[in-house]
């Protein structure tokens, strides 16, 4: 059987069976290891562990107390040290065409690829990020850390 860690309240917690996981907050963003993966993951980019979570879920989608374990959070709240969401669409609105909200996402291959995509098409490509931009401003903050800041991508796009 695997044994699992889990980066809660930013600090390393365990070793630990699979379903231990559920008693510090595992939600699709918790950032997790077991011997074998190359580094932490997402937990929402492990199969098994999105099972897990899925089934802990009452009808009305809240996550189920575990009996002995600590209070999880009733709703999502960005992880600290991360980048602002509204930041980014308004850098992708105002200044797409530089690629200045992949830079400030540390995602610079992402900004100079758009900068050569903006240069090779005469400035269309800027259609494509203020469309980014908007995107990046309506979605949740759960689906801008797993699109743009948990993704490994260079050049994560919509």
């Amino acid at each position: 059987m695997a044994q699992w860690y889990i980066l809660y309240n930013g600090q390393q917690v365990g070793p630990m069976a699979e379903d231990q996981l559920l008693a510090y907050d595992l939600n699709p963003d918790s950032q997790v290891w077991s011997e074998g993966m190359p580094q932490w993951a997402a937990a929402y980019t492990i199969p098994a562990l999105m099972t897990l979570i899925n089934e802990n879920k009452t009808k009305n989608g809240a996550y189920v107390q575990q009996p002995g374990c600590p209070p999880m959070a009733d709703s999502y709240q960005a992880p600290t040290g991360y980048k602002n969401k509204t930041t980014a669409g308004i850098l992708a609105l105002l200044l797409g065409g530089l690629g200045i909200q992949y830079f400030y996402l540390g995602k610079v291959g992402g900004g100079f690829i758009t900068i050569l995509l903006t240069i090779v098409t005469c400035g269309l490509w800027e259609i494509i990020t203020f469309v980014q931009g908007i995107l990046m401003l309506t979605m949740s903050e759960q689906d801008f850390y797993r699109k743009y800041v948990y993704n490994q991508s260079t050049f994560p796009l919509f």
